[in-house]
């Protein structure tokens, strides 16, 4: 089976005014599209790869023949990135994290604070295009990282709960160069339930 964009939860608009509609839908109906597009482009050589899953397929990267494999890595990854960014936001709530996740939060970070200011700094400081991740390791504690382009933590064995788009096409048009305001207003629009079910 052919990838295919997965159902969007809410509308382009629900997320103003911390992301816009126009970005939104350009986002999600141009930008991911062109990814899955070209994963499924790529595996069309191998149809035997449609058998896998897009998580197998990012884990095992060094198993995918080498003619297709950077654009599995690309393609794919982009898929599952913004698949997973979706979910994890959301129209503005009150939610907050629960006290297990405060309590995971606290045992690898101190405390929110450190976390919030940690997860920022590799966000904003990630050069060029890439992304902002809190993920689990083996151990079950949690880290934030940040990686270029659409490579993904899974290929590095961890778990990602919780990612943010810091390519411009995220937030160019409501943010222009101002990456930081929009990773702040990132956390107004956070599912933390949607977060913390990915946990292992």
């Amino acid at each position: 089976m052919a990838y295919e964009l997965p159902e969007l939860q809410y509308a382009f608009d629900a997320l103003e005014p911390y992301i816009d509609a126009k970005t939104m839908e350009i986002h999600y109906s141009k930008h991911h599209q062109t990814y899955i597009t070209n994963l499924n482009k790529a595996l069309e050589s191998y149809p035997e790869l449609f058998e896998k899953s897009l998580e197998e397929l990012l884990i095992n990267l060094d198993q995918i023949p080498e003619s297709i494999r950077v654009a599995v890595r690309n393609g794919g990854g982009g898929h599952y990135n913004h698949s997973l960014f979706w979910e994890i936001i959301g129209p503005k709530s009150d939610s907050a994290p629960s006290s297990n996740m405060n309590t995971l939060i606290a045992d690898s970070f101190g405390n929110f604070d450190n976390f919030k200011s940690e997860f920022n700094e590799k966000a904003t400081k990630q050069f060029g295009s890439g992304w902002g991740w809190l993920c689990q390791d083996k151990s079950g504690k949690l880290v934030a990282l940040s990686t270029p382009n659409q490579d993904t933590p899974l290929s590095s064995g961890l778990n990602p709960i919780m990612g943010i788009d810091v390519w411009e096409h995220a937030y160019y048009l409501n943010y222009q160069n101002k990456r930081p305001d929009y990773i702040n207003a990132f956390w107004e629009i956070i599912n933390w339930k949607a977060v913390e079910s990915k946990l292992k």
